[in-house]
């Protein structure tokens, strides 16, 4: 799988274009429809947009290129925790609220990446004080995390990406404090 990202918006979200041969996931395309979509090749087909967490800075160009590419949204209202298959596109939805109670992050198991939204960052989590969010429902997602196989790759909704066993201390000690 091929993975780009574009940086979009004032708080320099991460856009992620995933290709599979013609076809082309959207996650979460926060700003800037146009630039998106010109990182995108005419020949690809856009199955859908998945969206880790309803934040406009994560949503904010999602109904225009719903409409240009005629798609589908996937959220964690409409995905159920578990494995998907959408064409040749395998992923597994991981419930991980605490940033916000609709947060999933999007694992593709093969390719060893998980698609992380403001749930981790590289050296930190996401803001718990917010409406929506849950100090204790982070603490549960940071557990389920600390499951998976410490060498994959996690790709933020901000800054840059980092890998699972770079941040076990941290995400251990954020356990001890939330």
């Amino acid at each position: 799988m091929k993975i780009s990202v574009v940086v979009v918006g004032n708080l320099q979200t991460n856009c992620y274009i995933l290709e599979r041969g013609n076809s082309v996931f959207i996650i979460d395309p926060g700003d800037n429809a146009e630039l998106i979509a010109s990182n995108i090749s005419s020949d690809k087909r856009v199955l859908g947009i998945i969206i880790t967490h309803s934040h406009d800075d994560h949503t904010g160009a999602s109904l225009d290129l719903l409409n240009k590419y005629n798609t589908r949204l996937y959220n964690g209202h409409n995905l159920s925790e578990g494995n998907h298959v959408i064409e040749n596109f395998s992923f597994d939805v991981i419930k991980t609220p605490g940033h916000m109670d609709d947060s999933i992050s999007i694992y593709f198991k093969e390719d060893k990446v998980m698609f992380v939204g403001d749930f981790i960052f590289k050296g930190g989590i996401g803001r718990t004080d917010m409406i929506g969010s849950s100090p204790f429902d982070m603490k549960q997602s940071i557990k389920k995390l600390l499951k998976y196989p410490s060498d994959i790759t996690l790709m933020p909704g901000h800054f840059g990406v980092t890998v699972l066993a770079n941040e076990i201390e941290n995400l251990n000690y954020f356990l001890t404090k939330l």
